[in-house]
């Protein structure tokens, strides 16, 4: 799937993996009637990229909305790239309106004999600058003289996700029910994120892997980042603690590149960075001091959207206790590290790796690596083809991470450790997992059939304590299962 990874051979770019977006675009692409395409995901995770090398030899038209920017200026720039792609080069008058500019384009692209014409509006929310009425253009504009061409594609693309979904996807004006085709991007599992550390000629071991991963997530722009030679605490080091670095200001810049008045969404996120078993909404109001009501609900949706937390519905509870977790691996690791080391010196990381803090963030950051990655961890126990149910569990004295509940009447209770070596079970240790054990089975009742798995870096060595205790071990090579749609969608 989702393999932003250029091979050049014989002059041609392939996209190599992505394949349920490059499936979606060969539909609308084949479809005898108007498409109009919409793609969203988190800022830097490939969208642009996607579209415009897999669709290289097809796009008619191509805008890309610059942000903070006036509507004339807007239409300056459009007008400008109307003539380069449409008018060979030359000059048009910049229209009064968007209604006037998008009319013109349609005029523009009567005129091409394309069997099939595409026009890729990226950034599609930046160009819906104040009292501009860009929006309701584009509805004129898909009402009037697309949306009864069958050779027309129109894809409109955009990192602000929340927009896109409230004001393109659930649109109840001229927009409803218009969407034909939906792509929703995200990052790379750990599969991909090998793949294309591969296609730079960065070969880290899959421990040096997961490391980078649990910093940066499997984002490929900040994957960008490695080179050759380096490892992964050289590659965190030169992109968070050094100033020219580009993570370094990374996250104010992420949030409010995303999101209006960020500065909410930022409290939402501290909140939760200090609870990395994740909080109620109640919870979250209070302790990210936001106003009750529909407001707090807008910006958690706004959040999950684009990819930073996560939703998870507790086993054996209802919808009214879901749990939001921070779960963007950028983020959690800013809000640990970055923030508190700004004036730092070469080697920082480096340092930092070697504390009780390094310790106990990445036994978090492998706890939701693990769980992003729940369909390889079932192709490693052998039920990829049964129907599943993941979530977490907690009671006074136990605490399940991720919970696998199987149709063919079992569960997996799964334990998550990130250990440099093999790991060993000691009899303190086996102590709480029987405790676990003994615990969810009394309170939920269940006559299912319970198993003990541990997901750790090396493997298990095997002892007293852990026959007859642990029923399945999977070790991270497992996590770098190629599964399509492997990833677990936030």
């Amino acid at each position: 799937m989702y393999i932003w990874l250029k091979i050049i051979m014989m002059d041609v770019i392939e996209v190599i993996g992505r394949e349920s977006a490059k499936y979606t675009l060969d539909k609308a692409l084949e479809a005898k009637r108007a498409s109009l395409v919409t793609v969203y995901g988190r800022r830097r995770v490939g969208k642009t990229y996607l579209i415009n090398t897999y669709l290289r030899d097809n796009i008619n038209f191509h805008y890309q909305g610059i942000h903070n920017i006036t509507t004339s200026i807007q239409l300056d720039k459009f007008t400008r790239r109307l003539s380069e792609q449409l008018n060979n080069n030359v000059p048009l008058s910049v229209p009064a309106d968007w209604f006037d500019a998008l009319s013109l384009l349609g005029s523009l692209l009567k005129k091409k004999r394309s069997k099939k014409l595409v026009i890729f509006l990226d950034e599609f929310p930046w160009m819906q600058t104040p009292k501009s009425n860009f929006l309701a253009a584009f509805e004129n504009f898909w009402n009037t003289w697309a949306a009864d061409k069958p050779n027309v594609t129109v894809i409109i693309c955009g990192s602000a996700a929340s927009w896109m979904l409230q004001k393109v996807v659930r649109n109840k004006g001229g927009l409803h029910n218009r969407i034909t085709h939906k792509i929703v991007l995200y990052p790379f599992s750990l599969y991909e994120t090998e793949l294309f550390l591969q296609g730079k000629k960065v070969n880290l071991n899959r421990y040096q892997t997961i490391q980078l991963y649990m910093a940066t997530g499997g984002i490929p722009q900040y994957l960008e980042l490695a080179e050759p030679g380096m490892s992964a605490a050289q590659i965190i080091d030169a992109a968070c603690f050094n100033k020219s670095g580009f993570l370094y200001n990374e996250f104010e810049e992420l949030y409010f590149s995303l999101f209006y008045k960020a500065e909410r969404h930022i409290k939402i996120i501290r909140a939760l960075a200090a609870k990395p078993d994740g909080l109620i909404r109640n919870q979250i109001i209070k302790a990210a001091k936001l106003q009750t009501g529909g407001t707090a609900s807008t910006l958690l949706e706004e959040l999950s959207a684009a990819g930073f937390i996560t939703l998870y519905i507790p086993f054996g509870k209802k919808t009214k206790d879901t749990v939001y977790k921070l779960t963007d691996e950028y983020s959690l690791f800013y809000l640990k590290f970055m923030e508190a080391n700004r004036i730092s010196a070469k080697g920082t990381w480096q340092k930092l790796s070697s504390t009780p803090s390094y310790a106990s963030w990445s036994g978090l950051a492998f706890e939701t690596l693990c769980i992003k990655h729940t369909a390889a961890i079932k192709k490693a126990l052998g039920i990829a083809a049964i129907h599943t149910e993941s979530s977490s569990w907690r009671a006074p004295g136990a605490q399940i991470d991720l919970l696998i509940d199987r149709r063919d009447q079992c569960i997996n209770l799964c334990e998550m450790k990130f250990y440099g070596d093999n790991f060993t079970i000691d009899n303190k240790y086996a102590a709480v997992l029987r405790r676990k054990e003994t615990v969810f089975k009394e309170k939920t009742k269940t006559r299912k059939q319970v198993f003990f798995t541990l997901i750790t870096t090396f493997g298990l060595n095997k002892n007293e304590h852990s026959i007859g205790l642990v029923d399945s071990v999977i070790v991270a090579d497992k996590l770098f299962a190629d599964i399509k749609d492997g990833m677990e969608n936030p």
